[in-house]
């Protein structure tokens, strides 16, 4: 049994751990394609070519998703060191620490290139930091993860927890969202003549607070005092066999793998949809990021209690029909005669709501199949179930990113937007599926 059940001001720590990695990778998700790839008013010089091979893919996305690649062939690796360490001061804790400086480093170097113009030596650079801060941040938070189950012992604990560490990963979207405005702050106030440089200078300390907010999470938990979780012995082949055959886990990550296509689109579009089909300018962007944050932690009390009382798998299912009529919406964005900003305000405020709920609960049932898991086989293998689901979530996001590119083929721009508007059409599918496919989830009756 847990030692000391975690207090009020741990669960804080905790949510710490997950806006500061949040603030790193989605650094890496707001700046790296505009930095590489720049538009011709932003002032930054063309640092790689941006010649399209096979017709759809430009070398920054071919780069991006080898990283993704090699970082989601990894996880497995870190997950079943972490399930089998036997370091003193837990399994989790000492991992992380060793994370935090080598994320913090690579997640800046990634936008220090070597030379100032178009160069095969700034891809082969881009190339190795991103695999350096891949690796790096996924050792920090494939042991972070595995720690919800053994910190939060019962199914209304779980349910909490998750939604301090989804609390911190919105706020870490939101302050690297901001990465822009704050480079502007620094350019105009240090008097910083190139735009590059500013945008550097942004990325350092933006990575630097995360990495304090990382810290913050090592120094306060003390894995001794609030988990009792035993090292693995079991071989990580028979580890992953094990995983893959808990059905309820394979439904779970189908489900799960559909849905985080259907959000690569979102993300990977939202300029797409604001300037192709609504013609809005690009600051927006801000705005709408901040309506949907704002939104959804309205939500998120009503998503606890409603957690209590129906159960999580009702509310995950309704929650992607809700989001699979959010894609439906971005197909008509622009064909009616509604406002413009009314369209896109209404659009991401209704997304809010069943995101606030998929934020929270997936990782509070994945908890809950863990837990069972261990009580039956008797092995202690929270890090391999969250490596494999990291793993499926990343080859999603790969996914999601190269088949958005491919279907704009058929249409990116003001009159000729068919392409993009498909990409709704793509999401409505990918959620309707996977709600269908959760329906047959046995969700366990805790308290």
């Amino acid at each position: 049994m847990q030692k000391q059940t975690l207090p009020f001001s741990k669960q804080i720590a905790y949510a710490f751990g997950m806006m500061g990695w949040s603030i790193l990778v989605n650094l890496i998700s707001v700046i790296l394609v505009y930095l590489y790839l720049p538009p011709s008013t932003s002032g930054l010089p063309k640092l790689i070519t941006q010649v399209v091979v096979f017709g759809a893919f430009n070398a920054i996305a071919i780069i991006t998703a080898s990283g993704r690649l090699i970082d989601a062939l990894y996880d497995p690796f870190i997950a079943q060191f972490s399930d089998k360490s036997k370091h003193p001061k837990g399994r989790r804790i000492p991992l992380m620490k060793l994370a935090i400086i080598p994320s913090f480093v690579f997640c800046f170097l990634v936008f220090y290139p070597l030379q100032h113009h178009e160069s095969t030596l700034n891809i082969v650079w881009v190339v190795f930091m991103l695999i350096g801060f891949y690796v790096s941040s996924t050792t920090y938070i494939i042991p972070y993860n595995a720690l919800l189950p053994e910190l939060a012992p019962t199914s209304n604990d779980k349910i909490k927890l998750a939604t301090w560490q989804s609390v911190g990963y919105v706020f870490g979207i939101g302050i690297a969202s901001n990465a822009f405005s704050l480079a502007n702050v620094l350019q105009y106030s240090f008097n910083i003549v190139t735009r590059l440089a500013a945008i550097q200078l942004t990325v350092f300390v933006l990575a630097l607070l995360a990495a304090v907010f990382m810290l913050i999470t090592v120094l306060a938990i003390n894995e001794k005092k609030y988990c009792v979780g035993k090292p693995s012995a079991i071989p990580m082949k028979k580890a992953l066999k094990q995983t893959l055959t808990n059905k309820n886990f394979l439904l779970f990550i189908v489900a799960d793998f559909s849905y985080f296509i259907g959000v690569t689109i979102i993300t990977s579009g939202l300029l797409y949809f604001v300037t192709v089909l609504l013609q809005l300018p690009e600051s927006i962007g801000n705005k709408l990021m901040i309506t949907m944050v704002l939104t959804s932690f309205l939500f998120y009390p009503v998503v606890n209690y409603l957690a209590k009382k129906v159960g999580k798998k009702i509310i995950v299912i309704i929650s992607l029909l809700l989001l699979s009529f959010v894609f439906l919406g971005i197909y008509f964005l622009g064909k009616t005669t509604i406002n413009a900003q009314v369209q896109i305000y209404f659009l991401i405020a209704f997304a809010a709501i069943p995101l606030a709920s998929l934020n929270i609960l997936p990782n509070a049932i994945l908890a809950e199949i863990i837990e069972k898991d261990s009580l039956e086989t008797n092995e202690n293998k929270e890090a391999i179930y969250f490596a494999v689901r990291y793993f499926f979530v990343k080859i999603a996001q790969t996914f999601g990113i190269a088949l958005f590119a491919m279907f704009l083929i058929y249409g990116k721009d003001v009159g000729n937007d068919f392409g993009v508007r498909l990409n709704g059409i793509l999401g409505f599918v990918l959620c309707f599926i996977a709600a269908l496919i959760f329906t047959r989830f046995k969700e366990e009756n805790k308290v």
